[in-house]
């Protein structure tokens, strides 16, 4: 998932907090309270999305982060310090506490933050995954307009865009002198991309489209055309006519300076485990090979024997299994949410208030196999899945319903919605700092949790699961193929295009993401797996005393914890329901 993501990771001040008088706060704050409510105090400062992405209550919405290599600087030295404060605050020793979770979410944010400044991603964020053009003109798209402040607010962050986009040609011409650069074959699409934003419809015009009043529709007319628009072709000819041609060939991270311990930086940091790249490999292998076999049965049984991967190829193909017009598309997703949301008591005792919609791509996005728009903290705004409708003909109705399930129910919008409205459960950071290997590997459980809902109804549907499985095996072998073992682009595509159903465009697209993000990709099925282990011990420990409804409640009750923090929270759960019965 692109964390709206990246949030991913990666993220978004706009507000200044009196978290000591906020209602969550506990009447005597430790030591780790103290300091998280000093670190959130100063994310929301420095991350001037976050407010706005999360509808955050009393937060202004009139800045874009400032981006520039001396407020990155600047950011590091007030980690560095925190990080000094936490060295000194023992981990407490009451697993699952309020204190427990926030010193290990506050731990790993800053232990991974710094660990990975070796990468210098600030200074490569140039392809069509990683440049800004990916990620923040969608604030626009629910930036809140209802009164006069808040348009006055939209007008000043539309006026900031010009610098914000100022700062990242800065910022990669340095990274071009320092040696930094994005993979060639990754940057090709970006200044198209950008132009894309250009035009009378562009998502930068959004809030004036939602506003009745002329005056501001006319302001942010002149705002679009005199600053933002001119500031959007000095990117994509910046791109075209200096960057590309300077852009390393090569399409390991490798290419970069310190690139062997970037990528074990980076695994460690979305999959919060250190894996060795050689393991990666190894497992992705033979989940391939379990996935596969699992293909055959359905395939046996159902559509007449063959080869697997002529068949994954066929389902996007034959015009039996794909549709026949873009509100088809549409449609099939709305009807499986309408399914799996009815479906959701069985499986949970706790549902987040926040609804979830589906909705086609902006018409400036690249268009992957579907994106999680987040809630409102309050629950009111509901989040958004975004999907690819373009194209009918060539898009297999059998991944479908998968790739929904990760996205919402339960995936993504079940779980990060909770975390949200966790209220005073857990201190603040809990809803909004988040990590790949838990996140991810909850939504990849979540595709085969549908499944034990029955929320595939046909053999084709059960098809695109497996497909979707064995992509995110895929990506183990090729992720680490890619950027330690000297894998060629074609090499990772054909091995995708034998081992998914998905639709040949969409996969060209995630072979460039991987180029592109390395070790992003490791972190879904490593997720995954954990959370599958995690759940085996508690059914064979706790036998017929094992309730699904609970131990689901707990893995998804104390926002995105580590795998490691989840396996001990997990491991003193069954403690309790051992002595419970």
């Amino acid at each position: 998932m692109k964390i709206s993501t990246f949030l991913h990771g990666l993220a978004a001040g706009y507000l200044t907090l009196a978290l000591a008088a906020c209602t969550d706060a506990p009447a005597a704050p430790s030591a780790i309270e103290r300091l998280a409510d000093e670190y959130l105090a100063e994310l929301l400062e420095s991350d001037a999305l976050m407010g706005t992405y999360y509808s955050i209550e009393g937060t202004r919405h009139d800045r874009l982060p400032d981006n520039s290599l001396a407020a990155m600087a600047a950011w590091e030295a007030k980690e560095d310090a925190w990080l000094g404060e936490l060295a000194l605050i023992g981990e407490p020793e009451e697993i699952g506490s309020r204190d427990w979770v926030t010193h290990g979410l506050l731990t790993e944010q800053l232990e991974s933050a710094a660990a990975t400044r070796i990468c210098r991603n600030e200074l490569w964020g140039a392809s069509t995954t990683t440049s800004w053009h990916t990620w923040l003109p969608f604030v626009f798209d629910i930036q809140p307009v209802e009164t006069a402040d808040l348009r006055a607010q939209a007008l000043t962050r539309l006026g900031a865009v010009p610098t914000y986009i100022d700062n990242e040609i800065a910022n990669l011409r340095e990274g071009l002198r320092l040696g930094y650069s994005a993979p060639q074959v990754t940057v090709k699409a970006v200044p198209g991309q950008v132009r894309s934003l250009i035009g009378p419809n562009s998502i930068f015009m959004g809030p004036a489209s939602r506003s009745n009043d002329p005056a501001f529709q006319v302001a942010v007319t002149q705002i679009y055309d005199q600053e933002i628009a001119p500031a959007l072709h000095r990117y994509a000819d910046f791109v075209e006519n200096e960057y590309l041609k300077d852009a390393r060939e090569t399409l390991a991270v490798l290419g970069n300076p310190e690139g062997e311990n970037c990528y074990r930086a980076l695994v460690r940091a979305f999959v919060t485990k250190d894996v060795p790249a050689h393991e990666i490999h190894a497992v992705g292998l033979e989940q391939v090979a379990n996935i596969r076999k699992e293909i055959q049965v359905t395939l046996d049984e159902h559509f007449g024997g063959g080869d697997v991967s002529e068949f994954l190829r066929r389902v996007n193909e034959d015009t039996a299994f794909t549709f026949d017009s873009e509100d088809a598309v549409l449609k099939y997703s709305t009807d499986a949410l309408d399914a799996v949301k009815a479906a959701m008591p069985r499986a949970f005792g706790v549902l987040p208030k926040a609804d979830v919609l589906v909705k086609p791509y902006p018409e400036f996005a690249e268009s992957g196999s579907g994106e999680y728009h987040s809630s409102s903290e309050d629950g009111t705004r509901p989040g958004i899945f975004y999907i690819a409708v373009t194209d009918p003909t060539g898009r297999s109705r059998s991944n479908q319903l998968a790739t929904l399930h990760h996205e919402t129910f339960p995936g993504h919008h079940l779980q990060g919605a909770i975390a949200l409205e966790l209220g005073a459960q857990q201190h603040r950071l809990a809803r909004y700092l988040w990590n790949s290997g838990y996140g991810e590997g909850w939504a990849l459980y979540s595709e085969r949790l549908a499944d034990e809902l029955g929320l595939y109804p046909s053999p084709l549907d059960r098809v695109g699961l497996y497909s979707d499985q064995i992509a995110r095996a895929s990506r183990l072998v090729i992720d680490s193929g890619l950027h330690t073992m000297g894998w060629t682009r074609q090499e990772a595509v054909d091995y995708m295009m034998a081992n998914s159903g998905w639709a040949p465009v969409d996969i060209q697209n995630e072979i460039d993401r991987y180029i592109s993000w390395p070790a992003q990709a490791t972190s879904y099925m490593l997720g995954m797996l954990e959370i599958r282990r995690l759940r085996t011990q508690a059914e064979t420990t706790l036998g017929d005393d094992f309730d699904i409804r609970s131990f689901h409640d707990r893995v998804v009750a104390m926002g995105s914890i580590t795998l490691p923090m989840l396996e001990e929270s997990i491991e003193a759960w069954i403690t309790e329901q051992k002595a419970d019965g």
